[in-house]
């Protein structure tokens, strides 16, 4: 790992490259901008696109319904490093792992059953997001795994069997529970497959697996029954099942995968997150609805992708310092 002061020192030459770049067109003359040091390719699912109103403005048009942000981190992170780094952003929301890895994937945009229906859907395919990353690549960031466990429609199912339970027992975990196991397994073994595709395509690039915030306190208690700004109609009982047998085992399953392979490290969010989950004063990570009552369907705000920014540059800087 790259020393402080090492990190420090790229930090500065980012920070000297960013400020090039505002200079007046008088003081720097007529000079063509000069290529980024380093190529940065960000892969990933909804929680790395940003996807939702309260993780920014779309600001890709025509839109390919993948609903990347201004404020998402990755976006952050290209902001913040000025030309230091050349970023292409191929995060979509959505995403599986296999999309990621070899298949095209039909992206939903905002079209989410319950809510008002798109107008532009449906959307074009998109490439599988792999193909963005090249033999010259020196930083593969990646993101998922959370829609091949299959968290939204468990998401939705949850919040169906715990309508008019009044908030007591665990329906969620007595329907679903059963299945869990063998969905970890899968995203273990796509996880596996993925990071070996990236590094043949880039064999010299560090591959940065991203993983997923804190979504759900230890305290369930925080959490408000039928606030649709918090779980809506999901039990606290089936909320803590969710985070011990659902998503804190789907973080550990993408942290074993990451350790396994000599390309990749792994980028913890988790810890730095729990005090800031949904039902936190401070949330990073918004409810069924945002608070200005748009819909957010758990996904990090703009604050939540700063975190993950500052935390993922990091990361980067130190896969990019000298040894």
């Amino acid at each position: 790992m790259a020393s402080f002061r090492t990190r420090l020192a790229l930090l500065g030459s980012a920070a000297a490259l960013t400020a090039g770049a505002l200079a007046p067109a008088q003081l720097v003359g007529a000079q063509p901008a000069a290529a980024a040091e380093y190529d940065w390719v960000a892969l990933g699912d909804s929680y790395t696109a940003g996807v939702i109103p309260a993780a920014g403005d779309i600001f890709e048009y025509p839109r390919d319904g993948c609903e990347r942000t201004d404020r998402s981190y990755p976006q952050v992170i290209d902001r913040d490093l000025g030309s230091l780094i050349e970023l292409t952003n191929v995060s979509c929301g959505a995403a599986t792992i296999e999309d990621v890895t070899f298949r095209a994937q039909e992206p939903i945009g905002r079209n989410v059953p319950g809510f008002p229906e798109d107008p532009d859907y449906p959307f074009p395919p998109v490439p599988p997001q792999s193909e963005a990353v090249r033999a010259g690549t020196d930083v593969i960031t990646v993101g998922v795994g959370g829609n091949t466990l299959g968290f939204a429609d468990i998401l939705f199912k949850c919040l169906e069997l715990g309508s008019g339970s009044g908030g007591v027992g665990t329906p969620c975990r007595d329907a679903l529970a059963d299945d869990i196991p063998a969905k970890l397994t899968k995203v273990s073994s796509d996880h596996d497959q993925m990071l070996a595709k990236l590094h043949e395509r880039a064999p010299h690039a560090k591959i940065l697996a991203v993983g997923y915030p804190t979504v759900i306190p230890e305290d369930t208690s925080k959490c408000r029954y039928n606030d649709v700004k918090h779980f809506y109609s999901i039990t606290p009982g089936d909320l803590d099942w969710l985070r011990q047998d659902v998503l804190e085992p789907l973080n550990k399953a993408i942290e074993k995968s990451t350790e396994a392979n000599d390309a990749a490290s792994f980028v913890n969010l988790y810890d730095s997150t729990r005090n800031h989950s949904v039902c936190d004063a401070g949330q990073w990570v918004e409810g069924i609805l945002d608070s200005d009552d748009r819909p957010a369907l758990v996904h990090p705000n703009a604050r939540g992708h700063r975190n993950a920014a500052d935390h993922v540059t990091s990361a980067i800087l130190n896969a990019i310092a000298p040894n």
